[in-house]
């Protein structure tokens, strides 16, 4: 297993968040209610998504620019290849770069035919992430470039060989950290990581971790896109859908249980997908031994 060293005792690790643009004026006091709630925590960064085919480009920027204007948080914008010619995105880019943003979360994105189905690029676009993440450092080498990585390899992937080629690819283009789609089984991440450092690949890692707010219905987001449930923590919900609050407590014991064992084993950052939630994510930072202002306490 990689040596990853174990993190000093008094030092916190460092912690980020996703969120996604909203449809509704609900939506949105949801999601700036849960800013408001999780800022205070000073996470590293905080991303927010980008609908296929840039279905929610505008919302994304606009939700970008008011976390510029409003709040300390350091945004990162994701943007994807899906739908679009080069010199459309080119242009999405060069709007974040005058607005301010410093972080790009770059993707390929999955075929506007949905999850499964062939993906076909643009015949003007980019191709690949890795000809995306190539083209924003090579107009803006100040912008830091995220991307993604998969635990048990992208599902159109043919082997983990052939996936880790993809990440050492994206990575040989300029991506300076990746994020993995969710795990449940922390021995897939250090078996990923692993793989990932024989090849000589020596980014940041970030687990990518789901409370599962909703059971039933992350567990079919999630493994749409590869991820595997076990059985072990479909069992843990079992007899609970028409019970939320012991769904919400089962959700952050499971979650916070997973980050707790990753932090024992040296692990020194992770990346929260929120769903534009607060309470779980909240709880799990405070075990973490976060406090809001800086008032941090070591777990």
């Amino acid at each position: 297993m990689t040596e990853i060293n174990p993190a000093t005792p008094t030092k916190l690790p460092n912690i980020s968040f996703e969120f996604f643009p909203p449809k509704t004026e609900e939506m949105d006091r949801t999601l700036w209610d849960t800013i408001e709630r999780l800022a205070p925590l000073n996470p590293s960064f905080v991303s927010v998504t980008y609908g296929a085919g840039g279905s929610t480009r505008e919302r994304t920027h606009a939700t970008i620019v008011r976390l510029l204007k409003e709040t300390a948080l350091t945004p990162a914008a994701h943007l994807t290849c899906v739908g679009a010619p080069k010199s459309e995105i080119d242009d999405v880019v060069t709007r974040y770069h005058e607005a301010g943003v410093r972080h790009i979360v770059a993707l390929r994105g999955d075929p506007t035919t949905g999850i499964g189905t062939e993906y076909i690029p643009h015949p003007d676009g980019y191709k690949t992430s890795a000809d995306l993440v190539a083209s924003i450092r090579n107009r803006y080498p100040d912008i830091d470039v995220t991307v993604s990585a998969y635990p048990e390899k992208h599902p159109e992937s043919a082997d983990f060989d052939a996936d880790i080629d993809t990440l050492k690819a994206k990575v040989d283009a300029g991506a300076t950290r990746a994020i993995t789609q969710v795990f449940f089984d922390n021995d897939l991440y250090f078996r990923y990581l692993d793989k990932v450092r024989a090849r000589g690949i020596d980014i940041p890692v970030l687990p990518g971790i789901m409370p599962m707010h909703n059971f039933k219905q992350a567990r079919a987001f999630v493994t749409r896109a590869g991820t595997t449930v076990p059985d072990w923590l479909a069992a843990k919900f079992d007899g609970l859908d028409n019970d939320a609050e012991t769904r919400k407590l089962v959700a952050t014991t499971v979650a916070a249980g997973q980050v707790q064992k990753l932090a024992k084993q040296g692990v020194s950052d992770f990346h929260f997908y929120t769903m534009n939630r607060a309470d779980l994510v909240f709880a799990i930072s405070h075990l973490l031994g976060f406090r809001p202002n800086g008032a941090q306490k070591a777990a």
